[in-house]
């Protein structure tokens, strides 16, 4: 078997060596046999050959061709493991879905973490839970509360659809190549109810996205789209604020307010 293999630029790919923080990574998971369990991006199996063992019968993405055989070779003791050669940003991850709620697992690449966790958000109804090993500065982001210089957009609309939790601090020297950043593990949990029900999602992040774009202006100069739909005189939020100080409560208000008045004008 080829153990030589060379992490890729291109594929963002830095691979866990860290037999600790591997064991913590497991443990954290927890996985038995009746999991239906998805892991992107597998790189060397550094998890996977841990994972397989309490759930023989997962499923692996990996987008790097030259580490399919590889991969086949090591895990060939488990038969029920099935490996998929595609891009992670691009795989339809319902087929995964058998009934049995998904639990996904990945040390993702860098370059691709934010636009990749949208994506599995598209499936989130079919998801149990997430753990990821990310850049630490991303993991803040999705922590991150009003006011909190990195609490944004990825911020507000996690935490609208998961409960976050994160884990574990992973320095540079758990990889090969050290990167030169931090990094840290954190599971996602989609909710089942929402704690705060947006009457219209889509509009939710389209709000989101518009008041981001223009973080450091009040709400009222970022909404002049919506003018007509806010009740300047009783509005839901305090339109002098800047987006980094609404809630993601305050979020879901402003925007109900908003769908509300549409219905109503538009009729």
């Amino acid at each position: 078997m080829n153990t030589s293999h060379k992490p890729r630029k291109r594929f963002g790919q830095n691979f866990l060596i860290d037999q600790q923080v591997i064991g913590q990574i497991v443990s954290a998971i927890n996985p038995i046999p009746e999991d239906n369990l998805i892991e992107i991006g597998p790189g060397m199996a550094a998890i996977t050959e841990h994972l397989v063992k309490r759930c023989p019968s997962m499923s692996l993405v990996e987008l790097d061709r030259d580490l399919i055989e590889y991969l086949k070779q090591k895990l060939a003791d488990f038969p029920n493991v099935t490996i998929i050669n595609s891009d992670a940003l691009k795989t339809d991850y319902t087929q995964f879905f058998t009934g049995d709620k998904m639990r996904l697992v990945g040390n993702l690449p860098y370059n691709i973490s934010t636009p990749l966790l949208f994506h599995l958000l598209e499936a989130r109804t079919m998801i149990r839970d997430m753990h990821f090993m990310l850049q630490r500065e991303v993991v803040d982001r999705l922590c991150a509360g009003p006011g909190d210089k990195c609490y944004g957009r990825l911020s507000v609309m996690i935490q609208y659809h998961c409960r976050v939790n994160p884990l574990i601090p992973v320095p540079p020297s758990s990889f090969n190549p050290a990167p030169k950043v931090q990094s840290a593990v954190v599971r996602l949990t989609p909710y089942a109810d929402t704690p705060y029900k947006a009457d219209d999602p889509k509009l939710l992040r389209q709000l989101v996205s518009l008041c981001f774009q223009q973080r450091r202006k009040t709400l009222r100069n970022c909404l002049s789209s919506f003018a007509e739909y806010i009740d300047s005189t009783n509005p839901p939020v305090e339109l002098t604020k800047r987006p980094e100080q609404l809630s993601v409560k305050e979020f879901v208000a402003l925007s109900n307010s908003i769908h509300q008045n549409k219905v109503s004008l538009d009729e």
